[in-house]
């Protein structure tokens, strides 16, 4: 009789499968398979916050062929992810799936390669009932904010509308800095570079500092000109040389937030696109000289604890592949966050050995960007100092003081192999400064004033909202992607270049929170929340304690709320579009099928219009402009702008290539990664029939078909 291994997803059972051949059974719960009821609270308040979990619809099959398994293995290994939520998915399976307690057991992987499966195999444990008890707390307290306080937004504000605990507070600060943004006040300021040359030969920039007594800001024109009127009859002096050197450490080692930071700062993927991608190499991908190879460790994760094993393989590969001065004599350590739960290590590769630029052809192009960033990066954070060497000169001139710096590389140490990205990617120019001694005379060519106005805290992205949730001790790595999309398929937030804004609606309901539950999207008090669920998680705290601790108060703020809130109508989204029958500016409306341009002067004027974006090309019928529309079942197609009068339609993606024998706009294949552009005209040599694009066509209702156009 073979053990059964019940694990979350078929790709990692796939690879488990391979790891531990005959002897076990390795099935996939494709996630969970029991939940709270959708069409009620299925919290029982009075009787201690009982929750009724029932079988989640459409998974009764899957259900019914595990109960079958279960019931022919002599032991069942529970290895759902190493999480408090898949502690719970193995809890949920054991009660769902009636596993007796001598029969279960609980295994965890935090890194899918042969030795660590068949080891963690050999060290099973009984279940962690307090990350359960932790998990369950954070559920009922989400379902019951969602469930008691989206009736009343309904209500007061308008039908479709949801609450969350969490994303509500992301939300808030996202609106708290739109009105930061709002009330700054710009300072007026001014800087003064002197371009200088040294024996007629060596130009150079120095900007101005102050004067012997210290540093001077210069807050207006007057007083930058009268430093001005001084300097420009005096000889520039050099004061003062200072040679020195610095060094750049690495960062640390990817956690789950700063690799979503990372990932959206560099290659501007989204973080729930980054969490899906880290999950395909943390369970598994076919390689041609590998095998199936869990390529990454556990990817939800806020430690930055490594192996003693892993540190040894990185400074082998290290000395070996970069020569042994790339080497610290010693192991570099980080230190994470207090607050960390340091349950796991950090995300490196399973195998050093396994160099990206091998495996590129076996990857997607994703796969391949995010394993060469996780590679790098760990490598990276066991290698030596960057060093420079720096030079700062003083230069005096009437008694004012401007200065020059320089920096050079001496040893590149681990920015040979990576470095870090940047919120803000503008830096201060450094120059090359030429040979100066203390006391040389220096040309003046030109004195540069410049006025400058005090800029206002940017918006932030999805890259810096995730850096301040995890400073603010919101969420946990597990829910940063899912508050990020939360917020913006809610319409809360919407995503403008690469900003976060808060929409209209989202500043409403924000305001609505803030005067009638001030705890929901306080941000002390939700990190205090998140603690109290690791007390759960640690056995410190009893989970019904909490939610009583928590709940008197909250019906409380829901009641007061009920009784004194008016409706409250959300502002319209003014646009630049013109209605073509009564002249005003269209605003953006929400429905069924997603947000359209809609005329302010409704019932008067009944003009509606989707929203569409220009692409680059032409209409291949008749020249036009091509625009992107999104259809009834929220498909994206392109069809000409001239609709219905031209009925060009496509699912390809229009590009800006013109195909050199037709001189046609050329299209690409719709989905991720890079895409080989072709030719969509029937009647050109170079034209590709669509039974070859690689995907069945949909029409605009959503219906298969075999054309796209």
């Amino acid at each position: 009789m073979a053990d059964l291994v019940i694990v979350e997803s078929p790709a990692k059972a796939r690879t488990i499968e391979k790891y531990l051949g005959r002897g076990y059974k390795v099935e996939a719960s494709m996630g969970h398979l029991r939940d709270l009821p959708k069409s009620k609270l299925g919290v029982d308040i009075e009787a201690g916050f009982e929750p009724q979990y029932i079988p989640i619809k459409g998974k009764e099959e899957r259900i019914r062929q595990l109960k079958q398994a279960v019931r022919e293995s002599e032991k069942v290994y529970l290895a759902t992810d190493p999480d408090r939520e898949g502690e719970a998915i193995s809890w949920h399976l054991k009660e769902l799936l009636e596993i007796p307690d001598e029969k279960a057991y609980r295994v965890t992987f935090h890194e899918i390669t042969k030795n660590v499966v068949v080891e963690s195999l050999k060290n099973p444990r009984p279940i962690d009932t307090n990350l359960v008890d932790a998990q369950q707390a954070r559920r009922i307290l989400d379902r019951i904010v969602g469930y008691k306080i989206s009736p009343l937004l309904w209500r007061k504000i308008r039908r479709g509308l949801s609450a969350g605990r969490v994303q509500s507070v992301a939300t808030r600060i996202v609106v708290d800095r739109e009105n930061e943004i709002r009330s700054f006040v710009p300072k007026e300021y001014w800087t003064l570079e002197a371009e200088l040359s040294f024996d007629k030969a060596h130009n150079f920039t120095a900007k101005f500092v102050g004067d012997r007594n210290g540093k001077i800001e210069l807050e207006n024109e007057e007083q930058t000109r009268k430093i001005m009127d001084s300097v420009s009859g005096s000889e520039f002096t050099v004061n003062s040389v200072k040679n020195g050197q610095k060094k750049r450490q690495p960062a640390p080692p990817f956690i789950t937030s700063t690799l979503q930071q990372e990932a959206f700062r560099k290659f501007n993927m989204q973080s729930r696109r980054t969490m899906a991608v880290a999950q395909q190499l943390y369970e598994g991908v076919d390689l041609k000289e590998h095998g199936t190879v869990g390529l990454i460790t556990y990817m939800r994760t806020d430690s930055l604890r490594l192996s003693e094993e892993a540190v040894a393989a990185a400074r082998e590969l290290i000395a070996g592949r970069y020569g042994k001065e790339y080497l610290p004599k010693t192991a570099r350590k980080y230190k994470g966050r207090d607050n960390s739960q340091d349950a796991h290590e950090a995300i490196r590769p399973a195998d050093v050995t396994i160099i990206p630029e091998d495996i590129k052809k076996d990857l997607t192009p994703d796969q391949y960007k995010l394993y060469k960033l996780i590679w790098s990066r760990f490598i990276a954070c066991q290698m030596e100092n960057a060093v420079f060497d720096t030079q700062t000169v003083d230069i005096e001139s009437a008694g004012y003081i401007f200065r020059a710096n320089s920096q050079r590389m001496r040893f590149a140490g681990f920015i040979s192999v990576y470095e870090e990205g940047k919120d803000d990617p503008e830096e201060e120019k450094v120059a090359i400064l030429p040979a100066l001694s203390v006391g040389d005379k220096l040309d003046l060519l030109e004195l540069k004033p410049e006025q400058h106005f005090t800029q206002p805290p940017p918006r932030y992205t999805e890259a810096t909202l995730i850096k301040a949730l995890e400073e603010y001790g919101i969420g946990r790595p597990s829910t940063y992607a899912p508050i990020l999309s939360t917020i913006q398929e809610r319409e809360y937030v919407r995503k403008e270049n690469k900003s976060l804004v808060p929409t209209p609606l989202g500043e409403v309901v924000t305001e609505l929170m803030k005067s009638n539950f001030s705890d929901i999207v306080d941000v002390d008090f939700t990190a205090k929340m998140e603690e109290s669920l690791d007390r759960v998680g640690m056995g410190q705290e009893a989970w019904r304690d909490l939610l009583y601790r928590f709940y008197k108060p909250f019906s409380e703020d829901l009641d007061r709320a009920e009784q004194n809130l008016e409706r409250i109508k959300v502002p319209d989204e003014e646009t630049d579009v013109i209605c073509e029958n009564c002249g005003s500016k269209m605003v953006i409306k929400s429905g069924r099928f997603g947000r359209f341009l809609a005329c302010p002067n409704y019932p008067d004027c009944k003009n509606t219009k989707p929203i569409t974006e220009p692409t680059p090309g032409m209409c291949p019928k008749c020249g036009s402009t091509i625009l992107k529309r999104k259809s009834k079942k929220n498909f994206t197609y392109y069809g000409c702008e001239r609709n219905p009068a031209c009925d060009f339609m496509t699912w390809d993606v229009p590009v800006a290539d013109i195909c050199p024998e037709c001189g046609k706009t050329m299209f690409k294949k719709s989905g991720r990664g890079m895409r080989k552009p072709f030719c969509a005209n029937p009647e050109c040599p170079n034209f590709l029939p669509e039974d070859q694009r690689g995907y069945k066509k949909k029409s605009p209702e959503g219906e298969e078909k075999d054309g796209g156009k």
